[in-house]
């Protein structure tokens, strides 16, 4: 690449935020009394930062990765510099150019959904700087660079929680997340200083060169590292059993809960893909993760079928998809990781968008059909021919299950649910042709699967470390158990769906209320930190 070319580059994922930074330190006040200029420069500031997104991708075109420092300040003790520069590889374009995208959508909406609200400008403000810190944190090319942009991201996402003040329910949440965040934040300061105690350095291109060349084992400072990053992405992703904010800060304005549900949760996962030349070496943190997103994804989407609010059900299915990926994640499928956080994000922050039309299409006439019950020829039936498609379209792609059984069992998961829903639609239907119909459906979705993964996987090679031999003993357990897991889950789905019976009506009822797990840290927090709820009483009184 010519060297006008690579200097360029940084100078425009840097331009991305920066813009957004100074829109976002208006005045409070200058904002709240001109709010219609403060949502223009919003929309305005995020639409250039994704043309200076596409535009540093176009640059970079998969290429391979660039560093650019502006700024070096030494530290003591030896663990390296703090440094302001940026370090772009694939996974910072293509996280880059994903949140610019949905924050200038989001931020167009809200400027029709705040209008005429008091303070809108000043939720604009809080926007703006939200946007800018996450996009920091994407193009940060320093570890301590990161963590202050990582710190900065809750600290402005809490102000826009916070948005409605008066509603018990929202001081409540955004507290929540407030603890819950702080104690993410420590985690990561710990391990930056981990790193930077054994490796030396706090650059992002020094660290992940240091970590290729590693031989043998991996040091127990970067041990503890990596367990303290898979604490921090864990409590950033809401994992399972801090995972209760997430659902309650529903109580935010619309465009928040698709910011965040669309952009900033997906930073767990973000943080570990960034993190892989490290963590790919140690299995205990990686069957940790893996373990955490299992746990996870399976509570939360069992509780999402007994929700009857779609904002609540919204936020039950982003912390069952933020566990999957935390899943994809520990076994090493970084590749499908980031494809399913492109997709994700984009799907919800369509889907809370478009929230409000959906209570409209649920009021709409729909065809009632009975349930027929439990149907276990029809739930075998459909994991058969969806076990045999993944293992042919895997082989048809030269994916074995001796050479990658992660993903032959992450395509087998993906086939499993979409037979079932095209063998339910067939039945319905009930004739042969609708049949064959939904199984070629199925297989056309189970080959669109292994193409994306291996176009992601194409573009993010030299981006992320694979999981060295090291750290794979552990997938020989969690594999199984993982496909072990989804049939029992969808086994699950199928029993609560089924004819009611008393076991079935008790076992809703507690899936309604999240199995009790966040009324015991509501109860906890409440000790801790009480003022919320006896504010809300006193000025209700």
């Amino acid at each position: 690449m010519p060297p006008t070319l690579s200097s360029f580059i940084p100078a425009l994922v840097l331009f991305a935020p920066a813009l957004l930074w100074v829109v976002g330190l208006t005045p409070a006040g200058l904002a709240n009394s001109r709010p219609r200029l403060m949502a223009r420069m919003n929309i305005g500031a995020a639409w250039l930062a994704f043309a200076s997104a596409l535009a540093a991708a176009l640059a970079q075109l998969f290429d391979t990765a660039h560093s650019w420092t502006l700024f070096s300040l030494p530290l003591p003790g030896d663990i390296g510099a703090f440094s302001i520069g940026t370090y772009v590889n694939s996974v910072t374009v293509i996280m880059l150019l994903l949140v610019s995208f949905v924050g200038a959508i989001v931020s167009r909406y809200a400027r029709n959904y705040l209008d005429g609200d008091p303070n809108q400008g000043r939720f604009h403000k809080w926007l703006t700087l939200t946007l800018a810190s996450i996009l920091t944190l994407i193009v940060s090319g320093n570890l301590l660079m990161f963590s202050l942009a990582w710190i900065a991201t809750s600290l402005c996402l809490h102000q826009l929680l916070m948005f409605y003040r008066e509603r018990p329910t929202a001081v409540l949440s955004a507290h929540k997340k407030f603890i819950a965040s702080r104690i993410g934040d420590a985690s990561l300061l710990s391990a930056i200083f981990l790193i930077g105690s054994t490796l030396h350095t706090l650059e992002f291109d020094e660290i992940f060169a240091r970590m290729a060349a590693l031989e043998g084992t991996l040091p127990a400072g970067l041990q503890a590292a990596s367990l303290l990053i898979v604490v921090s992405a864990a409590l950033k992703s809401a994992q399972f059993p801090l995972h209760g904010w997430l659902i309650q800060v529903m109580e935010a304005p619309t465009p928040v809960s698709a910011l965040l549900h669309a952009g900033i949760v997906n930073a767990g996962a973000f943080l570990v893909i960034r993190m892989s030349p490290i963590m790919s070496h140690s299995g205990t943190a990686m069957a940790l993760l893996a373990i955490i997103g299992l746990v996870t994804l399976t509570l939360a989407s069992l509780v999402m079928l007994t929700q009857t609010s779609i904002k609540v059900s919204l936020a039950w299915s982003t912390t069952a998809q933020m566990g999957f990926m935390l899943l994809e994640c520990g076994l090493g499928l970084y590749s499908l990781a980031m494809l399913h956080l492109v997709a994700h994000s984009l799907y919800k922050a369509h889907s809370f968008l478009a929230s409000g039309s959906g209570v409209d299409a649920f009021r709409a006439p729909v065809i009632r059909y009975e349930s027929k019950g439990f149907q276990f020829g029809q739930l075998t039936l459909a994991l058969s021919i969806a076990g045999a498609m993944t293992l042919g379209v895997g082989a048809a792609f030269g994916v074995t299950w001796q050479q990658q059984p992660a993903l032959i069992a992450a395509g087998t998961i993906v086939a499993i649910a979409v037979s079932q829903l095209m063998l339910q639609a067939a039945t319905l239907l009930g004739n042969a042709a609708a049949l064959l119909r939904a199984l070629g459906l199925s297989a056309v979705v189970s080959i669109a699967y292994f193409i994306l993964h291996a176009l992601f996987d194409h573009a993010l090679h030299g981006s992320v470390l694979p999981l060295r031999d090291a750290a794979s003993s552990f997938q020989s357990v969690l594999v199984p158990l993982t496909i072990a897991a989804f049939v029992g889950l969808l086994l699950m789905q199928q029993f609560i769906k089924a004819a009611r019976s008393d076991l079935r009506d008790r076992l809703y009822l507690h899936l309604y209320n999240g199995l009790y797990i966040d009324v015991y840290i509501t109860r906890l927090l409440q000790r801790v930190w009480p003022a919320p709820l006896q504010s809300a009483q006193s000025q209700g009184a």
